[in-house]
């Protein structure tokens, strides 16, 4: 396959069917875990900030080495895709056994979930990694990298609006009065689902580019190499913070509808079916309906990225799609709990200028991969996107615990009536904190310097080298 193919259109979207599987769980560790741990669970909200911030943080230390194994695995599959295949079912039931309340005392609650999350987040780690780090080897064609990256992200935000839409009510359905028998019959239904797009990805795509035949290389040397490149330090340094950005803000949209906002008496219009008239909204519908709105706005700006990007380069327009989102954040400053509509729009807003960017990163993702092959000689595609991955495990292990410490410290407590500073905080984390940390990963990312003129010029290098190397062939 030269550079200038045509990556088909069904290959493209089974490869985008594995990240609908990795977000129905990664949605749920961004909006609701924090919300799953305090109000579910029973734990404290400083023991659930010291769990996720140091679980995290451990976890995504396993990134990089597993990215290296993965670079070193060799089988008639291929380098990536048969971790889809080994680990669906057991990254499956580790879901289950994470959402699963145990009848133990506080300290054996606390133990559980330790074990339980760490296992999830090991085998998230070991089953995404590997799926990610396809995105640079299923084509080398730029255009086509970020269709497949935009195509991901639709699956991804798909996944989300899922999420985001039944998790609360599907859950309740299924609990009744009892919330924890709910979150896990919602989790085995989710991981049966999540096997079976696994299996679409791993039985539907081929992996065409491979690492220069004389490539010789060692950890060390790999490690090395990642370090050195300036592309992709720039491009981790925008992530953590950009992550930094999402993850205070999501961590707290549901405690924030449950204790600032309550429940409002909404009156819509009379024809729409269940919803129309006046009737009052409590948590599982306001959260629902504002998630969902977000993710199907984050959905129709990823649609549009790669047309965006085509016109003003991928640097561009992330710096100006993030910009309006970071205005968007901001603004909920001023709201009133009862203004629910603004709350929407901007929500809407901000989600669709801001859901293209993970897009975007993860394309010029795969560009600092060919930045250090055309610079060393040597590729190392799966260390490339496990680093990243790692930054932004870091990100969001460090916005969760934030989120949670500083409600600990204004008084927050679960299933109680806040006080006043309680209340100002939630909303300083919805707003002011995370439109802050969009500025700095905006004046990060000015300093990137692979703009569409120096992608083509490596990838025409790139090209020759592998033509007269002789291309291998795709895994089977």
């Amino acid at each position: 396959m030269t550079q200038y193919e045509k990556l088909p259109l069904r290959e493209k979207l089974s490869y985008g069917f594995g990240d609908l599987a990795s977000v129905l769980y990664w949605q749920t560790f961004m909006v609701y875990l924090t919300y799953f741990y305090t109000d579910v669970f029973g734990i404290a909200a400083a023991a659930a900030g010291t769990m996720l911030g140091l679980s995290r943080s451990v976890d995504a230390f396993f990134d990089p080495v597993m990215g290296m194994v993965a670079d070193r695995t060799q089988t008639r599959w291929g380098k990536f895709r048969p971790y889809l295949l080994w680990l669906c079912v057991p990254f499956a039931v580790m879901g289950v056994l994470t959402f699963t309340v145990p009848s133990f005392s506080g300290s054996g609650k606390l133990v559980w979930a330790w074990i339980t999350y760490n296992g999830l987040m090991i085998l998230y780690t070991a089953i995404n990694i590997p799926y990610t780090a396809m995105l640079g080897v299923l084509t080398p064609n730029p255009a086509d990298r970020t269709q497949l990256s935009s195509i991901k992200f639709v699956f991804a935000f798909a996944a989300g609006m899922i999420v985001s839409a039944i998790l609360l009510p599907l859950s309740k359905a299924l609990g009744g009065d009892n919330p924890a028998r709910g979150w896990q019959y919602t989790f085995i239904a989710i991981g049966i689902a999540a096997i079976c797009f696994f299996l679409i990805t791993f039985f539907n795509t081929r992996e065409r580019v491979q690492p220069p035949k004389e490539q010789k290389t060692s950890i060390g040397r790999d490690l090395l190499d990642l370090v050195t490149n300036a592309p992709w330090l720039i491009l981790l340094a925008t992530t953590i913070t950009f992550i930094l950005y999402v993850a205070l803000r999501s961590s707290v949209t549901v405690h924030y509808f449950k204790y600032f906002v309550g429940t409002q008496t909404v009156t819509l219009p009379s024809w729409l079916p269940k919803i129309g008239g006046t009737q009052e909204w409590h948590l599982e519908g306001l959260v629902s309906v504002f998630n969902t709105t977000g993710q199907l706005s984050s959905l129709a700006g990823v649609i549009l990225v790669p047309f965006v990007a085509n016109i003003t380069g991928r640097k561009t327009a992330f710096i100006t799609l993030f910009l309006i989102a970071i205005a968007a954040t901001a603004s909920f400053y001023v709201l009133k709990p009862d203004q629910l509509l603004a709350m929407i729009l901007l929500n809407m807003l901000g989600s669709i200028t801001g859901g293209p960017l993970s897009a975007l990163l993860w394309a010029m993702y795969a560009d600092t991969a060919d930045y250090a092959e055309w610079k060393k000689g040597r590729r190392a595609t799966a260390l490339v996107f496990s680093a990243s991955i790692f930054s932004q495990k870091q990100g969001w292990a460090i916005g969760a615990a934030i989120a949670l410490f500083l409600m600990q410290s204004v008084g927050f407590v679960a299933n109680t009536t806040q006080t006043p500073e309680s209340l100002h905080g939630l909303v300083l984390l919805m707003s002011v904190f995370p439109a802050a940390l969009g500025v700095l990963s905006i004046i990060i990312l000015i300093f990137y310097p692979l703009n569409e003129a120096k992608v083509a010029e490596i990838g025409t290098a790139l090209q020759a080298r592998r033509a007269a190397s002789g291309e291998a062939k795709p895994a089977a």
